[in-house]
Parts: structure tokens; sequence; C-alpha cells
């Protein structure tokens, strides 16, 4: 489910995407994306209803699912997908078969418990912003050309007056992106409590974002984070690279990501081109599978074994955000002494 412009959760790679749209009054609907799937079959989630209103959510999702079970294919394990269900029936069918059936469920749903939504949004309430100048942030930024660069990648705009989203990037160049250790977690941790409201995110792209930040503390907050390795003003660039486990640690896979990713990240850091490059995703699968999402990247690498040789393939031109469309394979399949031959071995 998204709620933004951007789709920031890729719902239209998933089985379910729920957009959340407003209407011309400004009243709150759903639009409803289905069939989208990665892995051996990507594809891309059609739109089934444009918008939706809120008291039918449920029961409109109870219609999808129920009519998936419908119609799965239960004589092959491999094609029990409803993307699969999708390319066999036809997205007006599907579509025809959720509608009646939700012209079934709709009379009989007695709606959600106001007091049980009610403890849940207590839960997310937010929190009480204060109100302070910023020029701290602004003097910062003018004065030190590392905060600039770190605040110009790492930093997006908050609704809130004088407040901002902050990326703690966990993909220093070199090392395992995604990863981070104990003692940085407690950084973070800390600096959430200390800046952010006590609130951590961790987005699809393995970083950790404080949601919550008041321009005037960004000066501080990044002198926290610079002797932890959390500073690296990364995000979005060619070395802010998603990888799955691969086959270092994940018993499906056929090909290693992780030292793709690092190799990569620190090919282009060494030259001094991310900021030259500008904002490119790069994204590295270890099988089919497609977990590190190779589709979506404008530059996507999965690994794949090709006659007992551990080998790669290139795709081009993914986009899990305002385009939203897979990437075509572009050339054979390379085996990992030409693909990357600083790997070998």
């Amino acid at each position: 489910m998204t709620g933004a412009a951007v789709d920031r959760a890729v719902t239209k790679v998933h089985d379910r995407g729920i957009r959340i749209v407003r209407n011309d009054n400004g009243e709150t609907g759903y639009r409803i994306e289905i069939v989208g799937g990665l892995g051996r079959t990507p594809m891309i989630g059609q739109m089934l209803r444009d918008v939706l209103p809120k008291a039918d959510l449920l029961p409109y999702l109870e219609a999808v699912l129920s009519s998936y079970n419908l119609l799965d294919r239960r004589d092959n394990e491999y094609k029990a997908r409803i993307k699969i269900t999708l390319r066999e029936q036809g997205i007006e069918k599907i579509r025809d078969i959720v509608e009646a059936r939700f012209a079934l469920l709709r009379p009989a749903f007695q709606g959600g418990s106001d007091a049980h939504v009610a403890r849940i949004a207590a839960g997310f309430a937010a929190p009480v912003f204060r109100e302070a100048p910023t020029g701290a942030f602004e003097a910062a930024r003018a004065a030190d050309p590392v905060f600039r660069a770190w605040s110009d990648t790492k930093v997006d705009t908050h609704k809130a007056p004088g407040l901002a989203t902050v990326t703690i990037s966990l993909k220093a160049p070199g090392a395992t992106p995604g990863d981070a250790s104990a003692d940085q977690m407690r950084v973070i941790a800390d600096l959430a409590a200390r800046y952010g409201h006590g609130d951590i995110r961790v987005s699809h792209e393995q970083n950790a974002l404080l949601p919550h930040v008041h321009k005037s503390d960004l000066p501080a907050l990044f002198a926290a984070l610079k002797p932890a390795g959390l500073a690296i003003a990364n995000a979005g660039l060619i070395s802010d690279i998603i990888a799955c486990p691969g086959m270092g640690y994940c018993s499906l896979a056929t090909a290693r990501s992780i030292p793709v990713a690092k190799k990569i990240a620190e090919h282009f850091q060494a030259r001094d081109a991310e900021r030259e490059i500008d904002q490119i995703k790069v994204k590295t699968s270890g099988c089919i599978n497609a977990c590190g999402r190779h589709h979506l990247g404008h530059i996507g690498i999965p690994g794949l074994e090709k006659g007992g040789v551990e080998s790669y393939q290139i795709t081009l031109s993914g986009d899990g955000g305002r385009r939203r469309r897979s990437g075509r394979g572009r050339g054979r399949a390379l085996p990992m002494t030409r693909s990357c031959p600083r790997l070998s071995g």
C-alpha cells in the first residue's frame, strides 16, 4: 500500500497493490491493482478498480482473494500465483468475477470495529512537532561542503514546516549492502530517541529512515552519524545498490550478489563518479526469484547458473517509481570472470 504520489512501496509488483487517492472533493478512496510479480515471469500489475470507497475496501479485497481461490491453478505449484491466473484468464474476465463476488459479499459486511480501528490509529498518531528557527541548518550547509553533500542526498521535505525526513544509508561502499552492526543499530536508536520522536522506519531499499527530524538538529545528527560510519552521502546514487543475500547465504541462489554490489560501489566511488552519474538505481539478485528486485532497476543484474558456471544477465530500463515497468534483458549472460573479472576466484 502507498499513499504517496510516487509509489514508494512498489505496489505494482505485488499480488494486490493499494494506492490511496483523492477525488475532486478531497475524499479518500483506494485504487486496487492486482497480479504484479517478479521472479521467473515478471509482470506489472493492472488496475482492477479505479476508485473504491473506504467502507468497501475490506469486502472488495475479500472478493479479490476468494475469486482467485476459485480460479487458482492447483495442478502445478509453480503456477499457483495470481499473476499466472491473470495471464490465462485476462483482466476483464477477472474483473467481472470479482465485481460479481463483491456484489454478493458487500450486503453481508457489517463493517470493522470502530473501537479496534481507533486503537490502531492512536498508535500511529503524529508526534507534537516543535517550532524552532532553521538557521543552524542553513549555516551548516553554507560552511561545510561535506554536510551539504549529505543533506542533498539524505534529507527530504516533511509536511510540517521546519522538519525533514532523513535517510540513513546502510550502503557504505565496500560493505555488505543493507547490513548494520549491533553498535550501529544502537546509534540509530539513540538518535531516533534524541532527534526523531523515537520513530525509525526501514525502507524496501534496505536503508533506515528517521521520518521526523527538525532541521535545526540536522548538523548534530550528522556529527553523531559520522563516527558510526552512517553518514554516507549516497542515497539514490549508483552505490546505493539493493542486493539479495545471494549464494553466500541463500540455498536457492545460483550466483553471488553481495560481492557484485560491493565491487560496483567501490568502482564508482574510487573514480568519484557517483554524483556525476547522479540518480540511478542498480539492483542485483542471486537467482531468478528476484529478491533484489533486479527487474525494477535502471540497471538490473540477475545471477544465474549456466552450464554449471556462475553467470550474470543485464537488464535495462526497469523502474519501480513513476513509470513502473520491468527491465528488459540485453545480450547474453556472461560468466563471472567476464562480467566482473575482479570477482573471479
